[in-house]
């Protein structure tokens, strides 16, 4: 079978292809409410994973602060701003944190720089002040804890 098209000729209604208007705007409507609901859902478990979330950024940067105190063979140390909810590794610039989270810090009475503010330090040999910082975001708590005498980071559930 051939097919050619004649512009004289109008199409016949079997041969007829396309949406109507009406059609297009049915679907365009179905899409936009299907994309309303994807993007404002939250599902249940979403706000504990910020707090897992937030505690291993927090490890890492842990983790990045001992290397380079190792690499650089001398202190650095990450500081905590609890009430401003932000820390800061070494010279660089603040980072902030979640204000919804609650966070406690525990390290030794020395790296307290005031009633707010402190810090864990890592010494050139991996070692460090030791600490341990809880975040919390009820009814999850997770604490990133440091060992004072090898450097090790963890992230553990807090009960």
């Amino acid at each position: 079978m051939t097919w050619r098209f004649d512009p004289d000729q109008p199409p016949s209604a079997a041969g007829a292809a396309g949406f109507t208007l009406f059609e297009f705007l049915v679907v365009l409507a179905i899409l936009g409410f299907a994309i309303v609901l994807i993007v404002g859902y939250r599902s249940p478990w979403s706000r504990g994973f910020d707090v897992d979330t937030i505690a291993a950024e927090l490890a890492s940067q842990l983790r990045l602060v001992r290397s380079e105190a190792i690499a650089g063979n001398r202190a650095v140390a990450l500081e905590l701003d609890l009430p401003g909810h932000r820390y800061r590794v070494g010279a660089a610039a603040p980072r902030p944190l979640p204000v919804a989270l609650s966070i406690e810090l525990l390290t030794v009475a020395g790296e307290r720089l005031d009633a707010g503010v402190g810090d864990i330090r890592f010494n050139p040999d991996g070692s460090s002040t030791g600490g341990r910082i809880v975040l919390a975001d009820p009814p999850r708590r997770v604490a990133v804890g440091v060992d004072w005498l090898t450097g090790r980071i963890s992230i553990a559930d807090v009960h």
